[in-house]
């Protein structure tokens, strides 16, 4: 993309580390700071709807949704305002913050933007042996992780691909959780919006809920900042679908696809010129590893929650 438009540059771009999928970086300007995007475009397990979501930001800031004004957007390129705000940490937030949330997902749910539809999903892959062995042979610090719990992602694999999603299915984010949200004055702004799309409203109030009520393991789960969630979209609006492990499928979906894609890349063994640094993937491997199978023992404590 031609970053002319955003005026002189008035240092050189900053990469900004710590993306789970694409590169970001820093552009300062005569006219404002800029987030500049480089979408992986080289081994996504999906193509990015860039120009698709880019009319939905446009269409959620305009009605005053807190998150950075979208500027421009290509198939590789995604430009916004830079946004100055602290990082949200992997602790569980406030209840005011976790309500606010709620509310913010009503409102964007209720907006009325066009969208295409989209391809039926796939199967979820059951290669898991295939990747054990695979592991092995090229001596992957995780080998004899992902060996013993083979089974388990295949289980797991399974009810991704039987489990009943009531609806509706909504427009919305698909990514709410505390890396991707900044705090300013205290209050949720939302950024990264590029996974964006239409999803059963169930997966993403649990998603949403269970990261933002959660700290880095689900030992500490908080049920207050939990309900905040959903309390605030009924505040704002919304309404609840019924309970069930629907509600944490999408995660558990999300996760599985996230470590296996990321296997991939540890098993190529070549730093690819987009998206996590190597480094990056094996820490994102060995995170799915340990806290996949922990999340998917827990499915009753967890739809407990909905109570």
């Amino acid at each position: 993309m031609d970053l002319s438009h955003l005026g002189a540059p008035i240092g050189p771009r900053t990469r900004i580390h710590g993306g789970a999928a694409n590169r970001m970086y820093r552009l300062d300007t005569d006219q404002g700071s800029f987030a500049v995007k480089e979408l992986n475009v080289v081994d996504r397990r999906w193509p990015y709807r860039a120009r698709d979501v880019f009319r939905l930001e446009q269409a959620a800031f305009a009605a005053g949704i807190p998150m950075p004004e979208p500027i421009a957007a290509d198939d590789s390129t995604l430009v916004h305002r830079w946004v100055e705000g602290e990082k949200v940490p992997e602790e569980p937030v406030s209840v005011p913050y976790a309500f606010e949330i709620g509310e913010l997902l009503a409102r964007l749910h209720a907006l009325d933007v066009d969208w295409a539809d989209e391809p039926p999903e796939e199967p979820t892959p059951r290669d898991w042996p295939e990747l054990a062995e695979r592991a092995a042979a090229t001596g992957q610090p995780w080998a004899g992780e992902l060996a013993s719990q083979v089974e388990t992602f295949l289980a797991i694999a399974q009810l991704v691909d039987t489990c009943e999603r009531p609806g509706p299915i909504v427009l919305t984010h698909k990514d709410v959780q505390p890396f991707n949200l900044l705090a300013c004055d205290g209050r949720p702004v939302l950024l990264d919006w590029e996974l964006s799309g239409m999803l059963d409203l169930s997966g993403e109030l649990g998603s949403t809920a269970l990261r933002l009520a959660q700290g880095t393991g689900f030992d500490s789960i908080q049920p207050d900042v939990f309900r905040a969630v959903l309390d605030g979209y009924v505040a704002g609006g919304g309404a609840l679908p019924p309970p069930g492990p629907s509600w944490f499928v999408y995660m558990i979906a999300g996760w599985l696809g996230h470590t296996r894609w990321n296997i991939h890349r540890c098993l190529a063994g070549v730093e690819v010129s987009t998206g996590p640094d190597l480094a990056l993937s094996q820490e994102s491997v060995r995170d799915g590893l340990r806290g996949l199978p922990d999340m998917f023992g827990r499915l009753p404590q967890l739809e407990a929650l909905l109570a």
